[in-house]
C-alpha cells in the first residue's frame, strides 16, 4: 500500500493522505511554497500549515470544500472505514 496516496491534484497543490496516521479524517495538502493538514469533520479546517501564507491557505481550503465528498471517499476506500 501507497504510505502517502494522492487524492487529487488542482493548479499546483497535491492532497493526499499517510498511511497508519491518526484515525481521524483529515487531508494534507502540499504546495511548492509548502504544506497544511486539515481536518474534514465536523467541517473543514485548518489544523497545522508551514510556509503557506492565507491566501494559500484560503485556496487550499476551497479545493478541499470544492472536492470534499471526493476526498472522502478516498479515505474511505484507502482506511476501509
Amino acid at each position: 500500500m501507497n504510505m502517502a496516496p494522492t487524492v487529487l491534484r488542482e493548479g499546483q497543490f497535491r492532497l493526499f493522505f499517510f498511511s497508519r496516521e491518526e484515525a481521524r479524517i483529515h487531508v494534507h495538502v502540499s504546495h511548492p511554497e509548502g504544506e497544511a493538514k486539515f481536518w474534514l469533520t465536523p467541517e473543514v479546517y485548518l489544523a497545522t500549515s508551514t510556509g503557506l501564507n492565507q491566501k494559500q491557505l484560503r485556496e487550499a481550503q476551497a479545493v478541499i470544500e470544492t472536492h470534499l465528498g471526493e476526498i472522502k471517499n478516498a479515505w474511505h476506500r484507502h482506511f476501509g472505514t
